[in-house]
């Protein structure tokens, strides 16, 4: 089905970033994987080519369009070369809305113009040991001492947090306030007592630097403090749809690709004489992945359409992320299966699109999270 979102202009910075992926990222990944991390360098050449902070103000280094359809471009084109290192889409389609947003004037001169360039690489730190998804939870703390915050605590499983320059740290500052304690403190490289723990060894997504954050007796000053104090958690919910999102974006894009790769090879790969795409139970495995690829490639499309006209909701954001999520891993399952042995080798395509999409129906809220946010939503 032909998608309707998109314009001419979007259509230009598809080929753009097509291009820069091809010259800039495709032919190195491999060793970015070997290496645990991705060339610093690339942040920087990104940013010349106007694919960090595209919706930034043009006064403050950025493409100056408000259009989430940008940034979903970029992630698809990522997506389409098995790119899953390149930690853009937390940097762009996540960091973004809380600096644009909850930033002063004044931070947002300090900070974005670095972001644009590439020169300052940007994550979030929300998890913490022993507390996954449960963001009430977090015992990360921020003590107001004067001028400054003091900040304690530890974090895990954060993307980008080997290259992070500013890091967006969730701290309770009200121990007794439940979710009313949290807020929101950007904390920069360089700071004293900020310590960044290893680059976390996983099973997929090897390029991609996941790290562990320490922060002792670390002080920033109160124009560190993003948005207002204790209002943490009500901008976590409101970004979080976004975040979730973009997720399922990247997880249709990515059983597209599987998908179409795995189509080529039944074609090319012969059993008892004759083509294995040939076999009734071959078709008819790929025409149900094709059909349900299909709808969860209309229904993400939508809530597109509805985040751009702000009425996406949480609910919407959360069916769009475990469904589509949870397809993705199973269309990967079913490839890799007609594949055969081969599909067990590193070499093919397919084996690392199955080592990198596990972590997807955990990240951003597990699968269980998101039906609760849906049951909950029903009133149940």
């Amino acid at each position: 089905m032909r998608r309707e979102l998109f314009t001419a202009d979007h259509d230009a910075l598809r080929d753009a970033a097509r291009t820069f992926v091809a010259k800039e990222i495709e032919p190195y990944h491999a060793q970015w994987e070997a290496d645990g991390i991705v060339s610093r360098e690339l942040w920087t050449k990104a940013g010349a080519q106007g694919l960090l902070g595209m919706d930034v103000p043009e006064s403050l280094g950025g493409g100056g369009v408000d259009d989430y359809r940008y940034q979903a471009i970029l992630d698809e084109e990522l997506v389409r070369v098995g790119a899953s290192g390149v930690g853009f889409p937390v940097h762009n389609d996540i960091i973004a809305p809380y600096l644009l947003k909850l930033g002063t004037e004044e931070q947002k001169r300090r900070w974005l113009p670095g972001f644009c360039s590439g020169e300052l690489v940007t994550a979030i730190a929300m998890t913490e040991p022993g507390v996954g998804s449960d963001l009430q939870g977090i015992t990360t703390t921020a003590v107001r001492d004067g001028d400054e915050y003091v900040i304690n605590g530890s974090k895990t499983f954060i993307s980008n947090g080997i290259h992070a320059d500013l890091v967006i740290v969730v701290a309770r500052t009200d121990p007794g306030a439940g979710h009313q304690g949290i807020s929101l403190f950007v904390v920069e490289r360089g700071t004293p007592g900020f310590e960044r723990g290893r680059n976390l060894d996983k099973i997929g997504l090897k390029a991609q630097d996941t790290a562990e954050l320490f922060f002792s007796d670390v002080r920033v000053p109160v124009e560190n403090l993003l948005g207002q104090e204790g209002m943490g958690f009500i901008y976590l919910m409101q970004n979080l749809p976004r975040e979730r999102l973009s997720i399922a974006v990247a997880a249709v894009a990515a059983a597209e690709r599987v998908l179409e790769q795995t189509k080529q090879y039944c074609l090319e790969r012969k059993a008892f004489g004759r083509p294995i795409g040939k076999f009734q139970n071959t078709r008819f495995e790929l025409a149900e992945m094709a059909t349900e690829v299909q709808i969860a490639r209309v229904f993400v499309d939508r809530c597109i359409g509805e985040h751009l006209s702000d009425q996406l909701s949480v609910e919407h954001a959360a069916m769009a992320k475990w469904w589509t999520t949870e397809l993705q891993v199973k269309v990967v399952d079913r490839c890799l299966q007609l594949h055969g042995g081969y599909g067990y080798m590193t070499e093919y395509p397919i084996a690392k699109a199955y080592l990198d999409s596990r972590v997807q129906t955990i990240y951003g809220g597990t699968t269980e999270i998101m039906k609760e946010i849906v049951g909950r939503s029903m009133g149940l």
